[in-house]
């Protein structure tokens, strides 16, 4: 014999080698299967770390105390094993990041709020969960809130009180956003050049209409400490607007809150409310900056166009980022084409909605109508359903309003005249009117906002003072200067974005919540110049059971004098399903 192996050999050979192996195989695979899936567990599992946040706020030059309550809240959640960054950004970014973006984890800032406690639909209604603007930048959906909320919408007189604080009761439980407190607004105003400044509310049209001028050809000079004025006048721009009342005095609406808190007719000449019909009439000739008549078809497109800026052009619709709940109750509008005056809205609402469905700005459809394209910026990619209207700076802006645009100089000043062919200018309406000018001087300090008015270089300052200049105004002031106070219902809150972990957990937030000493905020960064509060709307229509009786009476404060009680605050994150490691720190699966 050689040594060679047949062929057939081979071939069993082989066979039989690679039946060993794959034996082989299988028993490694038998032997090792328990191991390699403990391996894969653990690979694929997300790592458990110490709960890191960012807080979203503005720098000191934009809102002091918005910043200083950020300082105090890192503290507190510091004090608790929370890991935390502040992200000062620009006014106008800032906005942008929160309301536009959503990109945000928590934010700090002033809520512009409403004397009507409607805004909560817009506020927190899920369906508006994906919108810009003050419509749920928190990301924020429960369906029981949302039935609250619509059954505080249809409430007549009788019930209303009632839906409102049930909604109350529910929005508190959930605390979407932290309510801190209600400042107190304290502004300066020369009395030798103007009288009358106590008739109307500085943060509305009133304020600066129907003042008693010594010279008939007087400006009103006021200094306003946010710039974003002199570089953008859009009524519709989230990031440039927050109560509008620039934008009042130079676009009408159908409707104003007058200087006693109450909604009365404006653009419109009155109007009757029944079955859920608003009957009103425009008064006569009224026309807008440009000349062009103002109508009942331009009523009738505005309120189109803000519930969606591409008229219905696009795929997809993209609502204004302002005025959303205001124009959310109007069904339809319909208007006689004969006299140009006389519409008909269709609401579904109670009566106190569909007034306030009435201060939305009127625009003028041949100005706006083109803005309906979609935006384009070059070398810039622009979202889905961005239009021109969103975009605009809208310089010059033509609205119908007292006051025309006359001049501006970004980051300096921005100048109106009076509307010569304005209805209040007429001797049959009884309305206040308007002053020759109003001069907006931007200055972005209070104290220096201060020596402008001492120094008689300014009549008002338009914007409410900082909290850490009020006592010393208060103890003492110039020769023809007067302190004037009026109410706020803006708020300052602390907001979740509820589309991110573990913000979407109201047990979470309730637990943020109770490390917070509201009362210890409000004298150590306003010096007492402000209200802490547990819901965010007027003491009239805040229910007896969320009133502030020395501490808050749903979230109350887990230690003493702003000092946290890590034990007992360790508890409440503990109940909420979270957990602590041995060094205190808070943890997440991440």
């Amino acid at each position: 014999m050689n040594g060679s192996v047949p062929d057939g050999g081979r071939d069993r050979l082989d066979t039989s080698r690679r039946a060993m192996l794959a034996a082989g195989g299988v028993g490694l695979t038998v032997a090792t299967s328990g191991c390699v899936r403990q391996v894969r567990s653990a690979v694929n599992r997300d790592e458990i770390e110490q709960l890191s946040v960012t807080i979203t706020t503005v720098p000191a030059d934009g809102d002091r105390e918005s910043i200083q309550l950020s300082r105090a809240i890192r503290s507190a959640l510091e004090d608790v094993g929370i890991a935390v960054d502040i992200d000062m950004q620009a006014e106008e970014e800032c906005r942008r990041t929160i309301l536009v973006n959503h990109d945000f984890d928590l934010y700090v800032g002033r809520h512009p709020g409403d004397v009507d406690p409607d805004f909560l639909y817009e506020s927190l209604h899920s369906r508006y969960a994906d919108e810009a603007g003050w419509q749920n930048p928190f990301g924020f959906a429960n369906t029981v809130v949302d039935d609250l909320l619509e059954s505080q919408r249809d409430a007549g007189d009788d019930e209303r009180e009632t839906a409102i604080a049930e909604t109350l009761e529910a929005v508190t439980a959930e605390q979407p956003f932290v309510s801190i407190c209600v400042p107190e607004e304290y502004r300066l105003v020369r009395t030798d050049r103007f009288g009358g400044w106590e008739d109307g509310h500085l943060a509305t049209r009133h304020g600066y209409l129907g003042l008693e001028a010594a010279d008939d050809e007087a400006v009103i000079r006021a200094v306003h400490t946010d710039a974003r004025v002199s570089k953008n006048l859009n009524p519709l721009s989230a990031e440039y607007r927050e109560q509008g009342t620039i934008g009042s005095l130079v676009y009408d609406s159908l409707a104003t809150i007058d200087a006693d808190g109450e909604v009365s007719p404006w653009l419109a000449a009155d109007w009757t409310i029944d079955d859920g019909t608003v009957d009103l009439e425009l008064r006569e000739e009224c026309s807008f900056h440009d000349g062009e008549a103002v109508t009942a078809a331009d009523v009738a497109f505005t309120y189109e166009f803000l519930a969606d800026t591409t008229l219905g052009r696009r795929e997809f619709s993209a609502p204004t980022p302002l005025y959303r709940g205001h124009v959310s109750a109007v069904e339809d509008v319909s208007y006689d084409d004969e006299d140009g005056r006389h519409l008909e809205l269709r609401i579904e609402a109670s009566e106190a909605v569909a007034e306030r469905a009435l201060l939305a700005p009127i625009l003028p459809a041949h100005v706006w109508t083109e803005r309906a394209a979609a935006a384009t910026v070059p070398g810039v990619q622009i979202a889905e359903g961005t239009t021109e209207a969103l975009v605009t700076d809208d310089v010059p802006p033509v609205g119908s309003g007292p006051y025309r645009f006359d001049d501006r100089s970004e980051r300096d000043y921005v100048a109106f005249e009076r509307f010569e062919d304005h209805f209040t200018l007429r001797d049959a309406v009884d309305l206040p009117e308007p002053a020759a000018g109003v001069r907006f001087q931007i200055d972005p300090r209070s104290t220096s906002a201060i020596e402008l008015i001492e120094s008689d270089d300014a009549d008002v300052t338009s914007l409410p003072l900082e909290s850490y200049v009020v006592d010393d105004v208060l103890e003492e002031t110039g020769d023809d200067v007067d302190v004037h106070q009026s109410e706020s219902w803006s708020f300052y809150h602390l907001g979740f974005n509820a589309r991110r972990a573990p913000f979407s957990n109201p047990n979470f937030r309730r637990a943020v919540a109770q490390v917070l000493d509201k009362a210890w905020l409000v004298e150590t960064v306003f010096d007492g110049h402000a209200r802490p509060v547990a819901a965010p709307v007027s003491d009239e229509w805040l229910p007896e059971e969320l009133e502030w009786d020395g501490a808050d009476p749903v979230t109350p404060f887990l230690g003493t004098n702003g000092e946290v009680d890590f034990a007992a605050a360790r508890d409440a994150f503990e109940e909420a399903g979270y957990r602590y490691a041995d060094d205190g720190t808070l943890r997440v699966r991440r």
